[in-house]
């Protein structure tokens, strides 16, 4: 990807601020005798987690309840399927829920409870979004979709004016869009431009895994109730398509309050392709955390309300997040740097819709202020 190979972070002044942070952190854990990776707790939330998803289905097929129960059953399984992939398939993915690679990857395919493919989701997320976060185009997680906009550098469109008010729709389609277009689309894509390095034989046996992946997922939401269990096939579509706008919903506010909320910064990349700081410093000043004293939030949502020290550290658990954000916090300040933080969810929301208002109605920012 020739923009991709030209993006360099370059620090006009060296700072000492991430290896000083990186210090702390090992020590916090070295004296604390602790494991950067999962604990009992993340054990037990993992199969939490697991049953909100598996559980209600099953009780679909064994019991088939009325429809309005029914379709209780299938929002409470896309808050599960948010769940398992907000704790469970995105720490392992990042290695980060184990210290054996053969269990993060085996705990990485829960991705496929929600129909998706995880290499493109390792190249979208670990490689594009990770590295380069709120640069327009390699952040694909705030490129320009047309209606919403959620980079201050992209031409406004008339329909961009209300998007505060409709993205929040098109957020919850995204996993459906994800499970029948996206994978496909991207495998395309990340092939052409070269994020994707795998070989023509690679890429040929994944898009065959997806196909296969994607038949089986759908064949066990329709044809295994409708075939098997004689259920009728319009509750099943009407169940499947609440379970995804339900988890869209979910995960796709979670990741926009953390990047896309007033005060973040949205780089603008010049022809030389260079980001004049340090890419640690890039990251406290394109992420926000909200919401850390809410226990059961963090819990539900793996951490990602700690979304600074995910973005400094994503080869540590979440489970340890609150426990070193201290550490981040104090360090960013005695550096001089802001640590960027919202205290309730519904602080993180209203930035996040302030946001929106705002980006729909401007140009493009020269100083990349977001």
């Amino acid at each position: 990807m020739k923009l991709k190979e030209q993006v360099k972070f370059i620090a006009s002044e060296k700072t000492l601020f991430f290896p000083t942070l990186k210090k702390r952190v090992d020590a916090y854990f070295i004296e604390n005798n602790l494991s950067k990776h999962a604990n009992h707790g993340m054990v037990i939330k993992t199969v939490v987690l697991l049953a909100v998803y598996v559980l209600p289905f099953i009780f679909l097929l064994a019991c088939q309840p009325p429809y309005w129960t029914s379709m209780s059953m299938w929002i409470i399984m896309g808050l599960g399927i948010s769940g398992i992939g907000m704790s469970i398939m995105h720490d392992a993915n990042h290695g980060a829920y184990s210290s054996n690679s053969a269990v993060n990857l085996c705990l990485g395919y829960s991705i496929y409870l929600a129909g998706a493919g995880v290499l493109n989701w390792k190249l979208q997320h670990n490689v594009l979004h990770h590295t380069y976060t709120n640069i327009v185009p390699l952040d694909e997680d705030i490129r320009d979709r047309g209606i919403v906009k959620l980079s201050p550098h992209a031409k406004p469109k008339k329909v961009h004016r209300f998007q505060w008010v409709y993205a929040f729709f098109v957020y919850g389609i995204l996993t459906l869009y994800w499970v029948l277009l996206k994978d496909f689309i991207q495998l395309v894509s990340y092939t052409g431009n070269g994020v994707n390095k795998q070989t023509r034989k690679q890429n040929t046996i994944t898009l065959l895994s997806l196909i296969a992946m994607k038949a089986i997922y759908l064949a066990v939401f329709f044809v295994l109730p409708v075939v098997v269990f004689s259920m009728p096939f319009k509750e099943i579509l009407a169940g499947f398509l609440l379970m995804h706008f339900t988890a869209g919903l979910v995960l796709t506010i979670i990741f926009q309050l953390a990047h896309t909320v007033e005060g973040t910064v949205h780089p603008k990349l010049d022809e030389t392709g260079i980001i004049p700081k340090d890419w640690a410093i890039h990251q406290l000043e394109t992420t926000v955390n909200f919401s850390p004293d809410n226990k059961w939030l963090s819990w539900y949502v793996g951490g990602l309300n700690y979304q600074i020290e995910h973005h400094l550290f994503p080869k540590i658990c979440h489970v340890h997040y609150p426990q070193i954000a201290p550490i981040v916090k104090q360090t960013a300040e005695e550096f001089g740097l802001v640590y960027r933080q919202h205290p309730t969810f519904w602080r993180a929301l209203q930035s996040h819709v302030s946001a929106l208002k705002r980006f729909g109605i401007m140009s493009d920012l020269n100083d990349g202020i977001g």
